[in-house]
């Protein structure tokens, strides 16, 4: 009698569905507590400083270089608070794990739509040490988010423009 995978690739597929669902559940989870630091002492008071000021300031730039610097240790407690954030980690990027990348990224598409200007990719790059391979990836997720944004019809920037 001849094999059939059929059996084999069904529990395959489970097992997949089953890692896939646990892995977007704590992406979910990550999204509903993300950023919590800034709403409590001793953050809430810079950032309620800080926000207008980074919000005019353009990404990238020396202005938002030395806005970062000037937050000093609320912006230290807050990337000791925050794991999407490659300073939380000693060896930045490299200790991060793909839920902190997406968290990351997430951060990055928000603010870039907040600012209407897509995400800064050199920027990051040249801020975060990031390697060739990873700014490929984050730059073809990006363009996806466009594809889907616009198949969908929703109404955001371009992340990617090229």
């Amino acid at each position: 009698m001849a094999y059939d995978c059929t059996d084999d690739v069904q529990r395959h597929k489970f097992k997949v569905r089953y890692w896939m669902r646990g892995f977007a559940h704590l992406i979910q989870l990550r999204a509903e507590t993300h950023d919590a630091s800034k709403l409590l002492p001793p953050e809430k008071a810079c950032f309620d400083e800080w926000t207008p000021k980074m919000k005019a300031t353009e990404i990238g730039t020396q202005a938002y270089t030395d806005n970062l610097r000037a937050m000093g240790d609320c912006l230290r407690h807050h990337y000791g608070e925050n794991r999407h954030h490659p300073e939380h980690y000693e060896n930045g990027v490299d200790g991060m794990t793909l839920h902190d990348l997406v968290e990351m990224l997430c951060d990055w598409m928000s603010v870039s739509e907040e600012k209407g200007t897509p995400v800064n990719l050199e920027y990051f790059r040249l801020r975060f040490n990031l390697n060739d391979q990873l700014v490929n990836i984050l730059r073809n997720t990006l363009k996806e988010e466009d594809l889907w944004n616009a198949i969908a019809g929703v109404p955001v920037i371009d992340f990617i423009q090229e």
